[in-house]
């Protein structure tokens, strides 16, 4: 920590909520399962799925959730094949796959566990809201009773069980109890709140997850609670959040928030923030490469914008940022220079603070680009590219500058 740390930074913030001594805080990641259902995207070749499947591993993802293995034949073979790269490169992943509580989906996934000698975990799920009960002509004594059949099946294979309610935050309380007793009492010892069309708020995120809390612990077993949330209301990562300090002990996501509709919690910026309020500690540097690869191999657009992993993240162009970071360089103090202008230090994500030249740029930028460039910034070619800049219709690609310099000290 930065001796002056506390002095230079007031945190409206708050004091930590939760403890990482006495909580760890688990990460599964959905990128290829929920991410590949986006109607958008591409899906990835089983190559690209083993890179990112790697890199999850480097980055220090705890679950992951490696596919729907009876939608096809296909998606049999790759998680198979992921599933073989966890056992044969002993990453330090826990696997899970999807399947809709029957027990038809739940087939594949015992032979996979079988042929690969790894208990895969499955993530059997429901439908639980009354909405989806009225479309779809259920009532809950059936889904009670496809609840028990898929769970006990999955026991009686020896495979650990993840039971998900999907749409969880639009379902009835009472109907919430006796589905994840009842999963409970068949052998899941973990259940998953599903935000299936992000309709929860933080406050709702937090009502839901006390609440399934309360019902899995008075069961007596000892059994995880797990978050699944979806952005249409542009909520996911603070709800996320807020599950988590509501007692939620893992949280699922996608990389860039990829997935059905308008996506899932964006895990990268989860990362990001869990890291910054202190309550993990991961290696994030290979982040941008992960977000990168996920946006060129399954054609997801990447922003510039994009909060943190983006192209202008860490840029500026503009004359008064520009100057106190260009400050900040000049007590030599890094420290300093990475957070003046950002909440998010660059180098928490291998990365660092550029600085630009455009319409908005002072001559502080100026002359620190000559220097940084190889340039002597005398009086004379300041001015030049100064004005330059302020005509340019927006920030200059360095080639640009470089023909101005170069220009300029032929003219002189």
């Amino acid at each position: 920590m930065h001796p002056e740390e506390t002095d230079l930074v007031y945190d409206w913030n708050g004091s930590p909520q939760i403890d990482p001594s006495t909580r760890t805080i688990e990460l599964d990641d959905e990128t290829l399962r929920d991410g590949l259902q986006s109607p958008s995207v591409r899906t990835p070749s089983i190559e690209q799925k083993l890179e990112m499947l790697h890199l999850m591993a480097e980055i220090g993802i705890d679950g992951a959730d490696i596919g729907l293995p009876a939608a096809n034949r296909q998606t049999f073979d790759d998680v198979l094949r992921l599933t073989e790269e966890i056992v044969d490169q002993k990453l330090p992943i826990v696997p899970n796959a999807a399947a809709r509580t029957v027990i038809s989906d739940i087939e594949p996934i015992v032979e996979i566990s079988q042929r690969t000698g790894i208990a895969l975990e499955v993530a059997a799920f429901i439908g639980s809201s009354p909405i989806r009960q009225y479309a779809e002509e259920w009532n809950i004594d059936q889904l009670v009773e496809l609840t028990d059949k898929a769970v006990s099946y999955c026991t009686a294979n020896g495979l650990p069980v993840m039971y998900v309610t999907e749409d969880t935050t639009r379902a009835k309380p009472e109907d919430l109890k006796r589905l994840y007793r009842t999963a409970v009492e068949a052998g899941a010892r973990r259940v998953c709140v599903a935000d299936t069309v992000g309709h929860a708020t933080p406050q709702g995120a937090a009502a839901v997850i006390r609440f399934i809390r309360a019902v899995v612990d008075a069961t007596g077993e000892k059994v995880k609670v797990d978050w699944h949330g979806h952005r249409d209301r542009g909520l996911a990562v603070a709800n996320a959040l807020t599950a988590v300090v509501a007692g939620a002990d893992r949280l699922h996501g996608t990389i860039l928030g990829v997935g059905e509709r308008v996506g899932n919690t964006a895990i990268d910026l989860l990362l990001v923030n869990l890291q910054l309020l202190g309550w993990t500690e991961r290696d994030l540097s290979p982040l941008s490469r992960y977000c990168r690869l996920v946006a060129d191999t399954t054609g997801v657009p990447f922003p510039d914008n994009y909060p943190v992993f983006g192209y202008d993240a860490f840029r500026t162009g503009t004359g008064v940022h520009a100057a106190a970071i260009i400050k900040a360089r000049a007590k030599g103090d890094d420290w300093l220079a990475d957070r003046v202008y950002s909440s998010v230090p660059a180098s928490l994500v291998g990365c660092r603070q550029v600085i630009e030249l455009g319409p908005m740029a002072g001559v502080s930028n100026v002359i620190h680009w000559l220097k940084e460039n190889g340039y002597t910034p005398d009086q004379d070619l300041v001015q030049v590219v100064f004005e330059r800049a302020k005509k340019s219709p927006g920030v200059m690609s360095e080639a640009e500058i470089h023909e101005i310099c170069q220009g300029a000290m032929s003219a002189a």
